[in-house]
């Protein structure tokens, strides 16, 4: 199978500035080896969707409501994500917790309306350094996923993707590194276990922690470990395409 490698522009770019990013994209990524999946933000989606609509490399979203429809001002309906040609969703990035204080309650609605709407969802969990340092972290991540995942039914395995995203080591934090592959490898093999007890579905594991060029290959070697969800290197014109390609 294909490993999913996914470009999370988060709100760094112009319009202009997705769409030049997206062309250059799609001439040095082939989408052959890997899938590759293209998260702009929300403005640019409708424009960067016909950019790749004739190529091998998919659209994803940053996010979606959690509701299909509604009194809900200011938010974007999984519907109209399907409707411009979206893909894969992530839900639940450690960036929205903290910063605009989404619970495991809101993540798990959003799961749901994601997966009503037939988009992919991509459930990101991760645990902070302090949960790390005392040894705390699979009991942290066995909690989030349980919480995250309630009463959360999929069909077949391709229909949900976990993210395990170390808080501590994503690069927009101060004095962030990646983590050890091996001790990524080992888990992404616990987070699949899990999933496997609460969905009855054997998912995917992608990682996101200040993936690099540099380092893309030895996380993509191991076997638990079914794709990357790239951040800051996804917006460079030479390293995003070398990760992959990879």
């Amino acid at each position: 199978m294909k490993k999913l490698i996914m470009a999370n522009w988060k709100m760094q770019l112009t319009i202009k500035d997705s769409l030049e990013l997206a062309k250059q994209f799609t001439k040095k990524i082939s989408g052959d080896r890997n899938e590759v999946v293209i998260c702009p933000d929300y403005l640019a989606l409708p424009f960067v969707g016909p950019i790749l609509k004739k190529t091998k490399l998919q659209l994803g979203a940053q996010d979606s409501a959690a509701f299909s429809q509604g009194a809900y001002t200011g938010e974007v309906s999984p519907q109209n994500l399907k409707t411009l040609g979206v893909k894969y969703v992530i839900i639940g990035h450690s960036e929205r917790r903290e910063h605009l204080h989404e619970n495991s309650a809101i993540i798990n609605n959003k799961l749901k309306a994601a997966l009503d709407n037939k988009l992919i969802p991509v459930l990101c969990v991760g645990e902070k350094l302090t949960e790390r340092e005392a040894g705390q972290a699979k009991d942290y991540l066995k909690m989030e996923l349980r919480h995250a995942l309630k009463g959360v039914k999929i069909k077949t395995a391709n229909d949900l993707v976990l993210a395990y995203e170390p808080v501590w080591a994503i690069s927009t934090n101060k004095n962030a590194k990646p983590i050890v592959p091996a001790e990524a490898e080992d888990i992404q093999k616990f987070l699949k276990a899990q999933a496997r007890l609460i969905l009855k579905k054997s998912v995917r594991v992608i990682y996101g922690g200040s993936a690099t060029a540099e380092n893309a290959a030895a996380f993509l070697s191991q076997p638990n470990i079914d794709g990357l969800l790239v951040g800051g290197a996804s917006l460079k014109i030479t390293a995003f395409p070398l990760i992959a390609n990879n």
